[in-house]
């Protein structure tokens, strides 16, 4: 998807690949050792397999139907098999994931980089610079804005490259902690035991929710086609394969290493399941809060797109002018600030953005439309329909799910600020006077 006229800048295939693991991962990765404990350690790994070789699938089949299309943004796509109705659910779904996915970050950033300002600086809990608010707008004036003016994803590729060893660097503070921790941890609960390393759980389905939300990057889709130097289907394939690929044995690291600490007193956010006053893990916690923001231009550039597009009322993407740019940019900008500073709850709003807005942009629209367009026979296109049935299952069960979970709701649903029973036991690398954060 070309963003604007006169920037041309391309990426090779190898550089490319950063934007699309970055794309992928992000924040994701870090809720798989909870989607493990849901799951199963043996049956999550299998899971996550089968949800990157269905994401891989899908990502392939959606250039091949903008190829017998000849649309190369994913509106025109849908409008070309769908019509006009078709356009219009797209724009929706397209727009609801990623805006909300900004907003998460945001909120990942304020709640994390909060924890870590008042442990390093020793801030009083009343100082402004230890508020929610003012970390949340100075990470959007100083790192997503100046990000997310870039108006060609091929420039974010440097960031992305920082932004996977970053993940890289998080990994090895969780093998380090695991390390230290394992016989703190068993003293809490029984990491080591057989049951706690049970092959198969009963949440199989909210595990396939959160890996499908970790493997989610339809929405770049044409954004990330376009910044590849000489694309093509074949490329593309190529590339997809490699990020796809990378994108699994990370998360299976992950997911093996934290559950492995924690057993089953895993938390979603896997480093909410660390001291708040454990440096180590600080550091983690800092470079966690830089990848959502180098995320979130990524996630800014399609918000973007549908906006120019539908105020356009037009489907094909054409070169916005600068001040176009600035002004729709700044909006998103704005609108995604005030909504991340009005609240410190989205659990719920996340979990139906994955199964109301991700399963379809991801699984069902894209087989959807492959199956529309194609002239293919039907025994070519049993994949696609298979692809189709699997999105709207998952999407089904995990809306009654999250109905389920709306309806049994309480305050304790918020609880981000938790203290783990672990971060009494030890005090030789681990004190006990634990900091309490400020509710605003």
């Amino acid at each position: 998807m070309v963003m604007d006229g006169g920037d041309n800048l391309k990426n090779c295939p190898k550089f490319a690949s950063f934007n699309y693991i970055n794309s992928i991962i992000g924040s994701g990765v870090i809720g798989i050792p909870y989607a493990f404990n849901l799951s199963g350690v043996g049956m999550g790994i299998i899971l996550l397999a089968l949800v990157a070789i269905v994401t891989d699938y899908s990502l392939v089949l959606m250039l091949r139907s903008a190829h017998i299309s000849g649309s190369f943004s994913y509106q025109s796509l849908m409008k070309s098999a769908f019509g006009r109705y078709g356009f219009v659910v797209l724009s929706l779904l397209q727009f609801i994931y990623p805006f909300i996915a900004m907003i998460s970050y945001n909120i990942i950033v304020g709640d994390t980089a909060t924890k870590v300002l008042i442990r390093l600086l020793s801030l009083p809990h009343d100082s402004v610079f230890a508020q929610r608010y003012f970390v949340i707008a100075m990470a959007t004036i100083f790192i997503t804005a100046p990000l997310c003016m870039l108006r060609n994803v091929a420039r974010l590729a440097k960031a992305s490259i920082v932004s996977f060893i970053m993940v890289l660097v998080i990994f090895v503070t969780i093998v380090i902690r695991y390390e230290s921790l394992h016989d703190v941890m068993s003293t809490v609960t029984e990491v080591g035991d057989i049951n706690t390393w049970e092959f198969a759980r009963p949440g199989a389905i909210q595990a396939i929710g959160i890996m499908s939300f970790g493997f989610m990057c339809h929405h770049n889709v044409f954004l990330l086609y376009d910044s590849i130097e000489g694309a093509s289907q074949t490329i593309w394939n190529c590339v997809t394969h490699v990020a796809v690929s990378i994108s699994f044995l990370l998360m299976v690291a992950f997911g093996l290493v934290g559950y492995a600490t924690f057993g089953d007193l895993t938390q979603g956010d896997l480093l909410e399941n660390y001291c708040w006053n454990d440096d180590l893990i600080n550091i983690s916690r800092l470079l966690f809060s830089l990848i959502t923001l180098l995320t979130f231009p990524l996630e800014c550039m399609v918000t973007k797109a549908v906006v120019d597009q539908t105020l356009r009322g037009g489907t094909d993407p054409i070169p916005m002018s600068k001040n176009r740019h600035a002004i729709i940019t700044i909006s998103i900008l704005v609108a995604t600030y005030f909504v991340s500073i009005s609240t410190k709850c989205l659990g719920v709003a996340l979990e139906i953005n994955g199964v109301v807005a991700a399963i379809p942009l991801a699984f069902v629209l894209p087989a959807a439309i492959y199956i529309k367009l194609s002239n293919d026979s039907w025994k070519q296109k049993i994949p696609a329909y298979c692809l189709a049935l699997f999105g709207t299952i998952v999407a089904a069960s995990g809306i009654s799910l999250v109905v389920y979970e709306v309806l049994t709701f309480t305050a304790d649903s918020c609880e981000n600020d938790r203290i783990m029973d672990h971060c009494y036991i030890n005090d030789t690398y681990l004190p006990t006077d634990i900091i309490q954060l400020p509710l605003n």
